[in-house]
């Protein structure tokens, strides 16, 4: 039987599922209402479509790292209250995607979303999920993820902060793999971690900053000298000053490392690599923060 447009239109009054969950129904129904109902029902599709407009405030971030350190991922995923957030199915389903994140390379959310589920190929990760927020109760969104993989010598490091609402990922080479496997250059390695965590930098060095978003640092602090009654070569040094204490805030590079707030993360970085005697960088870093930016 043809799914007409009117029937469709007919099916999503009555559950608020989406058009093509409502014509997959219908198709499923052989055109019966009743059943294709009772097959939204049973999927949960229609619990899930009335609860997609609800702000979601809540969540887990989740960071996992494979034991040699080569590869590490981080998800968020995000609920309407902590209640859920702190059940057993909840963190289940987020353990398992940082699982399936870690294992395969997917593009975006859309895509993984689309991936058989890693603890049940039947079912898509989106399907698991909307039977999560049939089951649970809640509206879920899986947010975002990012998976970082090392080629060479050094060490990725991983620190999710109790509570789970902040989650970082490292990744710090190494001139040779007897550094890299050394005990003081995982230390080394974990207290980057927790700096990223605590001091919340977006880039690693001030190179890093795209030229776009430091002229409009740059233009902010000139049009607050703007007015001043001083020469343009003390505005500019003004200016520079800003800039060099905004750099601290936002480069990893420049912060002051959180164990010794007179040493610079980069000057850190410069005496590990002369004790070790060989080269080191911060290669890149994930930080996630619950809700962060909305």
């Amino acid at each position: 039987m043809a799914v007409s447009t009117e029937m469709i239109k007919q099916l999503r009054e009555i559950t608020a599922a989406g058009v093509l969950d409502c014509k997959k129904a219908l198709e499923t129904s052989g055109g019966d209402l009743d059943k294709a109902v009772a097959y939204l029902r049973e999927k949960g599709l229609d619990a899930a479509a009335k609860k997609a407009s609800r702000e979601t405030r809540d969540g887990l971030v989740q960071v996992l790292v494979d034991e040699a350190g080569r590869l590490g991922a981080i998800v968020e995923v995000n609920c309407e209250t902590d209640f859920v957030a702190r059940t057993q199915e909840f963190q289940a389903f987020v353990e398992a995607l940082v699982q399936q994140v870690a294992r395969e390379e997917v593009s975006d959310v859309p895509a993984l979303l689309d991936r058989p589920f890693i603890q049940d190929q039947s079912l898509s990760v989106g399907e698991h999920l909307t039977q999560l927020v049939a089951k649970l109760g809640e509206n879920m969104v899986l947010r975002r993820f990012a998976r970082v993989e090392r080629d060479g010598s050094g060490l990725v490091e991983g620190y999710a902060h109790p509570g789970s609402r902040i989650g970082v990922i490292v990744h710090v080479s190494a001139g040779t793999d007897e550094v890299a496997h050394s005990a003081p250059f995982h230390e080394l390695a974990h207290d980057l971690a927790l700096q990223v965590a605590a001091a919340a930098p977006q880039y690693v060095s001030p190179q890093d900053v795209p030229a776009a978003i430091l002229e409009a640092e740059r233009a902010k602090y000139w049009a607050q000298v703007a007015e001043e009654n001083k020469p343009d070569h003390i505005k500019e040094r003004i200016v520079s000053g800003k800039l060099d204490k905004w750099h601290q805030e936002v480069c990893l590079l420049s912060q002051p490392f959180i164990k010794d707030s007179d040493l610079l993360v980069g000057d850190l970085m410069a005496q590990k690599a002369a004790q070790f005697d060989t080269t080191l960088a911060i290669e890149e870093f994930v930080r996630y923060e619950l809700r962060e930016g909305e």
